[in-house]
């Protein structure tokens, strides 16, 4: 299991969390019944699948192992195993928050990741 798993979010959507005290998933986590993460392989995949062209973009460093059995490594995409919690993210468990911005070729520019 990778030590620190990544949520995409838009800015405006973590500042509602900040401002609640806790993540309780974008429209697509509230439709599936759980909130959906990328391991630092999968980031730049999901990126360009899920938010091509979106700006105002954070990308969100999690603690897993804060998590619990809440956290769970799924079947998804070609098989690969992603990150899926089926509770709230407590944003105690949150490592850093970072801009994902757009560069000049459309696609988001991460920062460094631990993998």
């Amino acid at each position: 299991m990778d030590r620190i798993i990544y949520k995409i979010v838009p800015r405006e959507l973590w500042q509602e969390a900040r401002d609640e005290g806790v993540f309780r998933g974008a429209a697509i986590d509230l439709h599936d019944g759980c909130i959906h993460f990328s391991t630092a392989a999968q980031a730049v995949e999901t990126a360009a699948r899920h938010f091509a062209g979106v700006e105002n973009l954070l990308l969100v460093a999690v603690e897993a192992a804060a998590l619990g059995a809440a956290l769970r490594f799924e079947p998804s995409r070609g098989g690969d195993l992603f990150p899926h919690l089926y509770a709230n993210l407590p944003l105690d468990a949150v490592l850093w928050e970072k801009p994902l911005p757009l560069g000049g070729d459309g696609q988001h520019v991460f920062p460094e990741m631990d993998r």
